[in-house]
């Protein structure tokens, strides 16, 4: 059952803009923009990890993240419910930056992956982020603080990638993660310092069962599916992690039915907003995996191997592909903020997904010409920054407060799952599609680089279609009471 609010309640709060304000925001939009950054980060450095571990498994530094942060989203979304968001929130950051301090330092590729799986305790800053900017911003505040926050103000995602090419090139990749151990020590305190802790508290129990059942079931599928190509999609072993983990995630299903208070509560899925929310918000952010991840696998292979793309462009270089996606993420997201009373949020995603498939498309059938490949990296990152903008508006307004880190913690999960699937299958159809092997490093052919990033565009229509088919009025959804308007969004066209 809820507990009422033991302050002012969320969304009744009025002012306009302070300092304190302020640097609460751009504090917490650093943060989230170094989620984006770091996933960035890691996929320009991903050739070069991949070459000093002599890995063929690379996909694992961006899964392992993903993985560990699907697993708790759900769980540290309801102990953000039953504690505290900022707590939960200072928590994250505090496991992230051991986790980064790991990887800095990893002697093997083991320890490496093991670092990146803690740093997946920054996925869930997302959603406690704008969970906690709706309980404690001004009403008036909310829509356009959720949409800077999750879409960014270009703060670091412009010229991080020219700072990823100079740390690369002059430092190695294990600057990388110095890096971010260091911004997460210097925001972490700001944050705790200027951000008020949310007054709402949901008594709840903790699904460590669901948990378990969720995390070693989805752990079970990636790993056969990351493998069949070498170990072969009929042998034992193969079979037996994609069997072992269909079944767990199935005995998932059966456990949150009967459970009285699961991990995920499935009857959130069954409301339309939430549900199909739900399945635009993995699929935007499954696109973001794999355009980030191909893009510099692309740019860096050299042209001189004849394999009909590539243009040999060092970490420092590829900043100008990678650059124009952080720029027109901003934009999309700030797009959003302003129009988000006069435009529905639905169409906002609508309209991201549609450009999304475009430039997935574009660079799929035209990767030769480096201004073309620039253009259509600036066409993909435009619609990202719209999707990522106007989805956590359509949850905040969907739900009511004091499930709302619950539910977007099911938001999360499926962000954190998809993109976490995608590239393993990405890699996978990669390794099935080796053109040649240079002092043990595999280059891939022209079919299978189409090939990727024509399965991106697939995901970005199944995003589009989710859209589509959300309803025209958000209602405010309880577990406990009727439908309601959120008032933070009241005004926001049907």
């Amino acid at each position: 059952m809820p507990v009422p609010p033991t302050a002012a309640g969320p969304g009744d709060k009025s002012g306009g803009w302070t300092p304190r304000l302020v640097l609460s925001l751009v504090s917490i939009i650093l943060i989230l923009e170094l989620l984006t950054v770091s996933y960035l980060m890691v996929s320009t450095a991903l050739p070069s990890i991949s070459q000093h571990y002599k890995t063929t498994q690379g996909a694992w530094l961006l899964t392992a993240m993903l993985l560990v942060g699907a697993v708790s989203a759900p769980l540290l979304g309801k102990l953000a419910d039953m504690y505290g968001k900022r707590k939960m929130l200072l928590t994250c950051l505090s496991l992230a930056t051991i986790g980064s301090l790991l990887s800095a330092i990893a002697p093997s590729f083991a320890v490496m992956v093991t670092g990146r799986a803690l740093g997946g305790f920054l996925v869930p800053t997302l959603f406690l982020s704008y969970s906690l900017i709706r309980d404690v911003f001004p009403a008036s505040k909310v829509a356009f603080s959720v949409s800077i926050a999750t879409s960014g103000m270009g703060l670091i995602s412009i010229a991080a990638p020219f700072l990823t090419g100079w740390l690369l090139d002059n430092w190695g990749f294990r600057s990388i993660f110095w890096f971010m151990v260091i911004v997460v020590a210097v925001l972490g305190p700001i944050i705790a310092i200027t951000t008020e802790e949310s007054p709402v508290r949901l008594r709840s129990r903790v699904d460590l069962i669901g948990a378990v059942l969720l995390g070693a079931g989805l752990a079970g599928v990636l790993v056969g599916v990351s493998n069949g190509p070498s170990w072969g999609w009929t042998s034992s072993g193969t079979l037996l992690y994609l069997i072992g983990g269909a079944v767990l995630l199935v005995a998932w299903v059966i456990s949150a039915t009967l459970v009285r208070e699961p991990l995920v509560d499935l009857r959130l899925l069954r409301h339309r907003s939430i549900g199909l929310t739900t399945i635009a918000a993995g699929a935007t952010y499954g696109c973001s995996a794999v355009y980030t991840m191909l893009l510099p696998m692309m740019a860096m292979t050299p042209a001189m191997l004849g394999l009909h793309y590539g243009f040999g462009v060092n970490a420092e270089q590829f900043a100008l592909y990678s650059a124009p996606i952080g720029a027109f993420t901003m934009i999309g997201g700030v797009l959003v903020g302003l129009t988000a009373k006069q435009i529905p949020p639905r169409l906002m995603i609508v309209a991201g997904n549609i450009i999304m498939a475009i430039g997935f498309t574009l660079t799929a059938f035209s990767h030769t010409s480096k201004p073309l490949v620039i253009l259509f990296a600036g066409i993909f990152g435009f619609g990202m920054g719209l999707c990522y903008a106007a989805v956590p508006n359509i949850i905040i307004a969907s739900v009511a407060p004091q499930y709302q880190a619950t539910t977007a913690g099911v938001v999360a999960a499926s962000q954190s799952v998809v993109p976490g699937i995608l590239p393993v299958i990405v890699f996978a159809i990669l390794n099935s599609n080796i053109a040649m092997v240079v002092q043990g490093n595999a280059f891939y052919t022209d079919h299978a680089m189409t090939l990727g990033f024509l399965l991106g565009a697939v995901v970005a229509v199944v995003g589009f279609l989710a859209a589509v088919a959300l309803p025209r009025r958000i209602t405010q959804f309880s577990l406990d009471t009727e439908p309601a308007v959120d008032p933070a969004y009241a005004g926001v066209p049907a």
